[in-house]
């Protein structure tokens, strides 16, 4: 069963109990809208992938006007909702780099949160390489790192667009995880505290001791309309304005926990004092 598959299924459970809670059977469902019985049981069970219409029959029958954005969100989003990096990448990196520059041009409030490596808006051409490398090797996709590095350094343009806010919220350990080698990791973090402090932009590290209140992975943001979330065999995007809400909750709490201004830079000024010390 592929992502899609999955992702039709849970579209036609939540169907199925929307139904449920209304009172209605399907039967009657499927006489109020004017379907073939059959074509209920298709959708709830995910054999049939709904159509906008469908989606509009069931929140009306059902009086569930309330969760019809919701719905319609989740299925637009079903082909889309689950990519396995192996399709993402089959012609190598810098076709992914190529998405994230419309997608970044399209929102006007960029919020980005990672737990282990820099985020890629804020890498060095050196950093990023040495990701790019190590994504190649792992994923077994066409080697373009050069060419993606160009297109990741082209997406940085969008740091100085006036009309874009920005804010990171970067682990501590991300400071520490080492990407390439110590003069890779030296000039990034130089990279990351030259870019405290610029307009548009908050740099929240969030210190290796706070309290686990949000376990998560990291996830991108774009406004309030979208959620892109990396896992290591595949990438999930999110639209539904519920669940889009939920990663905002925890965004917000994770900012809470995070330092910025002299305080994180006295953090990456700590990662470098270490890494001087590991290399004499």
């Amino acid at each position: 069963m592929t992502g899609v598959d999955e992702a039709r299924e849970a579209l036609g459970a939540q169907l199925r109990e929307l139904r449920r809670r209304s009172g209605l059977t399907g039967r009657r469902l499927a006489y109020l809208s004017g379907w073939h019985p059959s074509k209920v049981s298709k959708i709830e069970y995910g054999r049939i992938k709904p159509s906008d219409v469908d989606i509009r029959a069931y929140c009306e029958h059902a009086d569930a006007a309330d969760q019809l954005a919701d719905l319609l969100a989740s299925l637009h989003n079903i082909d889309s909702a689950y990519l396995e990096w192996r399709r993402i990448l089959a012609t190598g990196v810098k076709r992914r780099q190529q998405k994230s520059v419309k997608l970044e041009a399209e929102a006007k409030n960029l919020r980005v949160y990672t737990t282990q490596v820099v985020p890629g808006l804020l890498q060095t051409a050196e950093y990023a390489e040495a990701i790019f490398r190590r994504h190649i090797e792992f994923y077994r996709v066409p080697d373009d790192a050069e060419e993606g590095v160009s297109k990741r350094m082209d997406r940085q343009r969008i740091l100085y667009q006036r009309d874009h806010r920005f804010h990171f919220l970067i682990s501590e350990q991300s400071l520490y995880t080492t990407v390439g080698n110590d003069d890779v990791m030296r000039g990034q973090l130089d990279r990351l505290s030259s870019i405290l402090g610029m307009p548009r932009i908050t740099i929240g590290l969030i210190p290796a001791m706070a309290e686990a209140l949000i376990v998560s992975t990291g996830f991108v943001m774009f406004d309030n309309r979208m959620v892109m979330v990396e896992g290591t065999a595949a990438e999930l995007t999110i639209t539904q304005p519920r669940e889009v809400a939920i990663y905002g909750r925890a965004f917000d709490i994770l900012a809470g926990q995070s330092v910025t201004g002299e305080a994180a830079r006295g953090l990456i000024r700590r990662a470098l004092e270490a890494r001087h010390r590991d290399s004499d």
